[in-house]
This record gives C-alpha cells, sequence and structure tokens, in this order.
C-alpha cells in the first residue's frame, strides 16, 4: 500500500482507539495506571485486551482487502496484453 493514511478516517480512527486500549491495558497490568476498582482485576484486563485486538482488526482486514485487490490480476491472469500476436503460443505442441 502507498500510505497508511490513506485507510479511511474511522478505521483509523478505531485502529487509534485499539492502541490506546491496549496501551491502558498494558499500563494498568503494570501497576503503573491506577483505575478504578471494576477496571483493575484479570477478567478486566483480559477483556481490554480483546477489544484492543477487535478495535484494530478492521485496518488489519482493510489493508488485507486491497493487497489482494492488487495482487489478483497478477495472480489469476487476468490482464490482457495488448503486445501478443495472436499466432504466438507457448504451447509445446505447436
Amino acid at each position: 500500500m502507498r500510505a497508511f493514511t490513506q485507510l479511511p478516517r474511522s478505521v483509523l480512527i478505531l485502529e487509534a482507539l485499539g492502541g490506546i486500549v491496549l496501551l491502558i491495558a498494558l499500563l494498568t497490568l503494570h501497576e503503573l495506571l491506577p483505575l478504578p476498582s471494576p477496571f483493575t482485576g484479570k477478567l478486566a484486563l483480559t477483556v481490554m485486551i480483546f477489544a484492543g485486538i477487535v478495535l484494530m482488526l478492521p485496518a488489519a482486514i482493510v489493508m488485507m482487502w486491497r493487497t489482494a485487490k492488487a495482487m489478483a490480476p497478477d495472480l489469476f491472469n487476468t490482464r490482457r496484453s495488448h503486445t501478443r500476436k495472436k499466432g504466438d503460443s507457448h504451447d509445446a505442441d505447436h
């Protein structure tokens, strides 16, 4: 992909939120960031980690989709060459 910033704005916002949630979970896990009591348990940290990952998935899906669309013509030979002659065949029987 040319640039990461060419992703849709909503996908970039979700990616940033996922990173922030993961950072908060990491800081809370190492007791560097005190949070209210409902957010300090193991279950809450596990939920925060999974939520951060889920928030980052749309960016990964969009990037994979764009990569697949860019590679598909080469993978499936759907591009037609205009310079190819009509009688030019790579078949061994010809």
